[in-house]
């Protein structure tokens, strides 16, 4: 009777397990949670590469922000010495315009001063031919040639007449001299200042045109470049956005699948013992999911190794010991149901996630005793066991143990 009662206890669990449903490829829900924890935590560290990008995008445009606002002010600045410089502009054009005028008029006055003293030369010309082709009267033969009183006084006013014309015509002349020299020497001092005002109206256009382009080319860089890092943004946060779906969708599989698998959960079979090359055991018989110091999102070494096992497989101490350490969830964290042994006073061995717990603290144990059962207790996406190997409280990898 109990040998029936023993076969169908064993048989039932094995029932059980071959009443899971497969795969559409045939492969075992144990099989296929293993996979979708392995998408999941591959998922996850794509998300976390996003977000990382993510932050070092929005801290890239936040400082292009600032800088498109320190440029912005300098902008402004410009913007005002180059009111400053058209204002300034306006005025040299002005007085350009106004020297142009001056110019003009003192063109058109040289001409009529050279004329004028072209035609006061050749008046004096015709009068020195005349006194060269006439005998020069002297006074004593006016004297001697009149005819008495009256006609000597008209013939002395003549003279004085003829030497004041003379002398007016000679006046003429070097007064018209004088001016054109005058109006050449002011003509070329409005030249002079012309070309000067000149080269500061096209130098103060050329500042502002460099002002302008300037402005321009700080303007079209600067969005350019904000426009490119907040279209990588969108593409980056976009592309978590749609990972973030995948996972859901994966932990929504990942639940379905633990919660046929929960149905057999602390009734499954010890199974035989696996041994290796080391001194140790294997506490449970599955395929490694997560290797030693594997680096993750949340961090940089993963201290021990995932095994993929269902919940409820019965962990083994993978060595005779002492329990020394026994923490729920609540006082583990991340590690849910925690329990650890100390083989000698170094070494010892921790085994997390468990779904419940088969030893008490303080116990002594030895190598294969059930300890615990397997489960996906604390920070976990899918039932597994979590063995760590510890030399002076500091993880090492179990592989060199097992």
């Amino acid at each position: 009777m109990r040998i029936r009662l023993l076969i169908a206890g064993a048989a039932l669990p094995l029932a059980l397990w071959a009443a899971l449903p497969l795969q559409s490829d045939g492969a075992s829900p144990q099989s296929r949670l293993n996979d979708i924890h392995k998408k999941i935590q591959s998922t996850q560290g794509r998300i976390g590469r996003r977000k990382g990008t993510e932050r070092v995008l929005t801290t890239q445009i936040h400082a292009y922000n600032a800088r498109i606002g320190t440029l912005e002010a300098r902008i402004g600045r410009l913007e005002r010495r180059q009111a400053q410089v058209q204002a300034d502009l306006d005025r040299k054009q002005a007085e350009l315009t106004k020297l142009q005028g001056q110019l003009r008029d003192e063109r058109r006055r040289l001409v009529r001063l050279r004329k004028r003293l072209a035609e006061a030369r050749a008046a004096l010309a015709q009068r020195l031919r005349e006194l060269y082709q006439t005998d020069v009267p002297d006074i004593v033969n006016v004297i001697l040639d009149a005819h008495g009183f009256a006609d000597l006084l008209e013939r002395g006013e003549f003279m004085q007449r003829v030497s004041e014309q003379d002398q007016r015509i000679i006046g003429i002349v070097r007064a018209a001299r004088t001016d054109a020299k005058a109006t050449e020497a002011r003509l070329r001092v409005v030249t002079k200042r012309q070309k000067r005002v000149t080269a500061i109206v096209l130098s103060n256009r050329n500042q502002i045109a460099g002002f302008k382009q300037g402005l321009v080319n700080t303007r079209v860089g600067l969005a350019g470049t904000r426009s490119d890092k907040q279209h990588a943004l969108v593409k980056v946060r976009t592309s978590r956005q749609h990972l973030e779906g995948a996972l859901s969708s994966l932990k929504s599989e990942q639940r379905k699948i633990e919660a046929t698998l929960q149905k057999a959960a602390g009734t499954l079979p010890a199974g035989a013992i696996r041994r290796g090359n080391g001194s140790m055991i294997w506490p449970v018989n599955g395929p490694i999911t997560s290797p030693f110091c594997e680096a993750r999102a949340w961090e940089r070494c993963h201290p021990g190794i995932d095994i993929g096992v269902p919940s409820g497989t019965p962990i083994r101490a993978a060595a005779s010991g002492k329990v020394t350490l026994m923490q729920s969830v609540g006082a583990s964290g991340g590690y849910g149901n925690y329990t650890c042994v100390s083989h000698t006073s170094t070494l010892s061995t921790c085994y997390a996630h468990q779904s419940r717990f088969a030893t008490s603290l303080g116990s002594n144990v030895r190598q294969g005793q059930i300890i615990g059962y397997s489960g996906c207790t604390g920070l976990c996406f899918g039932p597994h066991l979590h063995f760590e190997v510890r030399i002076n409280g500091a993880v090492t990898n179990p592989l060199n143990y097992l």
